[in-house]
């Protein structure tokens, strides 16, 4: 595709002044076509990047491997550099704006010598949608090339928009020689700009992802005035035919894939539920007074292990073909293998090894999957609408052993703001070696939000006095035990009893007792046909320890504590009202 300077000049501005600084031997401008991916698919092939998989069961599907070192997150090399550093909070780590320019400079001057510089201009939501924002990313990668295609409006159409709104975000990313210790992602807020290197794998390469979708976009929110949020959009269809839609947030292993893919069980005839959207939500207020949201991403970049057809059929589908996997294991035919699955055996490891089973998981704990999100048998033709899906209740969840309920309500939407900033999961042995250490996760954003955790929890309030009509807030806890530690409730697509008493909570046709914490429900007001529960198990379920929750409100007080002053005095005042309920 060559550039088009009279549409899109201070795209190719910039992109000739990163061609001087790495010195790339070529510039190639992604168009965006299927003719033009099944290109860069062969070009990784030939290069060996990518390996074809067993065509007769997993059609148009292909293997990459990242390098060892080069498989997660980076959060100690992540920063957010802003003129002050407490604009960036104590959630963030924090590098002075000219430090980090100068330190990435160094880096990649010259780092693409004998490399092509590839351009991808890229739209984040509907191409033709206000809500939506748009971004650039110069790479070296084509690997990122393929998966931002995956994942993002990509090509000639972002770029024509790019040159008629003039703004976009600008992401600049070289895997380096995949050094550790050559490997940062800095996100420079109050320019829109992210500087990645050293890295070619997930969110560390796929800017427009948590980059720029979370970190950049939750402070472009705050200045315009709506929300970036780490959120599911799911659509709910009644027996009755009523659509609702719900937003959800949850740390990671709390059952999010889960909810945003639910199966309604067999018990509950009648229930559609769509996936308008898995990780990311852009929230907005609409002329109506509601809450109107966007998914901005076009695909799934999901985790593999533990998919199967019985925690998440729809998921296990979608991935039967036009996949992109990474970092899992193979079979003796070539197919695709991670833990969780009911069948095949592998035999060479994420790393190209003959698998042992003493070297460790035959596919890489974090390995992923890419895939456009139409091809999900549950995909919502409603997530390619430009003006949104207008948003019924906000739900937040976590994993807690005990002190949490199955569910409860806020009892407003100040008091929802308290009830998402108190977000918190027990680790699990497998996550950090120690089971049961509290984690808190305010609206299961930490490692997301691109500045101080007060001033974000401030724009939840300030959004909430735009909105005439807020959509309600929850709390959910699939994973309360009881003391021989046997889960209380059956999860998955039993869940949906929970989201129809939520639903039937937002349109006034369901019933909840007043508590201190906020609203539950009792036994009877939720729908458990067919379900084999006992009554004990759900008493514990729908009842709090006040003892625990007066300890909860404290650690809640002392949490808030940390981030000083930039804490909105609103905030404070629910927990000390949440105290007093409490007595």
């Amino acid at each position: 595709m060559p550039p088009l300077p009279t549409l899109s000049t201070p795209v190719t501005e910039w992109v000739a002044s990163v061609r001087e600084l790495t010195q790339a031997d070529a510039v190639y401008w992604v168009e965006g076509s299927d003719a033009e991916y099944g290109n860069f698919i062969d070009q990784l092939q030939r290069s060996g990047e990518l390996q074809k998989l067993n065509d007769a069961y997993y059609p148009n599907c292909f293997l990459a491997r990242s390098h060892p070192s080069d498989v997660a997150r980076v959060e100690h090399l992540t920063f957010v550099c802003t003129a002050k550093q407490e604009d960036a909070g104590p959630n963030n780590n924090w590098m002075a704006p000219a430090e980090a320019r100068a330190k990435m400079r160094g880096l990649f001057s010259g780092c693409m010598k004998g490399r092509t510089l590839y351009v991808v201009p890229y739209c984040m939501g509907p191409i033709d949608s206000s809500y939506s924002r748009c971004g650039v990313e110069i790479t070296d990668s084509a690997y990122v090339v393929i998966n931002m295609i995956l994942m993002t409006r990509a090509g000639r159409i972002a770029l024509e928009r790019i040159s008629r709104e003039g703004k976009f975000v600008k992401g600049l990313h070289s895997t380096g020689e995949l050094d550790p210790n050559r490997r940062f992602v800095m996100h420079f807020p109050e320019d829109l700009a992210i500087e990645s290197f050293g890295s070619g794998y997930g969110g560390n390469a796929l800017l427009g992802k948590k980059c720029h979708a979370l970190r950049i976009a939750s402070y472009q929110a705050r200045n315009e005035g709506w929300l970036a949020e780490h959120m599911l959009i799911v659509g709910l269809t009644s027996p009755h035919g009523q659509t609702q839609y719900v937003a959800a947030a949850f740390p990671s292993a709390c059952g999010k894939t889960n909810l945003a893919m639910l199966i309604p069980p067999e018990s509950m005839p009648g229930w559609t539920v769509t996936t308008v959207g898995d990780d990311i939500a852009w929230l907005h207020p609409g002329a109506d007074g509601r809450l109107y949201a966007i998914n901005p991403e076009a695909g799934y970049f999901g985790v593999v292990p533990g998919t199967n057809r019985k925690t998440n059929r729809n998921a296990f589908e979608m991935i039967q073909r036009d996949t992109l996997f990474t970092n899992v294991a193979l079979t003796a035919d070539n197919q695709p293998w991670w833990e969780g699955l009911d069948a095949g055996s592998p035999v060479i490891d994420w790393q190209g090894r003959p698998y042992e089973p003493g070297n460790g998981p035959a596919a890489q704990p974090n390995s992923r999957f890419t895939v456009a999100a139409k091809r999900n048998p549950s995909y919502a033709p409603e997530a390619d609408s430009p003006r949104g899906v207008p948003i019924s209740a906000i739900i937040f969840g976590g994993r807690r052993r005990g002190v949490t309920p199955l569910v409860y309500e806020a009892r407003d939407w100040n008091h929802g703001v308290l009830v998402g900033a108190s977000v918190a999961s027990e680790t699990t042995a497998a996550a950090i070696g120690q089971a049961g250490v509290l984690r808190r996760d305010p609206m299961a954003m930490k490692p997301f939000a691109g500045y101080n955790y007060g001033d974000y929890w401030s724009h939840w309030f300030a959004i909430g006095q735009k909105l005439k009509n807020p959509p309600k807030i929850y709390h959910v806890n699939w994973f309360r035990r009881s003391d021989d530690g046997e889960f209380l409730w059956p999860g998955f697509g039993e869940n949906l009893r929970v989201l129809d008493w939520i639903l039937k909570r937002c349109s006034g046709q369901a019933a909840a007792n007043e508590s201190a914490i906020g609203n539950l429900p009792r036994p009877g007001d939720l729908n458990l046909d067919g379900l084999d529960v006992a009554e004990a198990a759900l008493d514990e379920l729908l009842s709090i320890n006040v003892g625990e929750w007066r300890a909860e409100a404290a650690d809640m007080a002392r949490y808030l504590d940390e981030f000083g002053e930039r804490t909105p005095a609103q905030l404070r005042a629910q927990v000390a009202a949440l105290q007093q309920r409490l007595g």
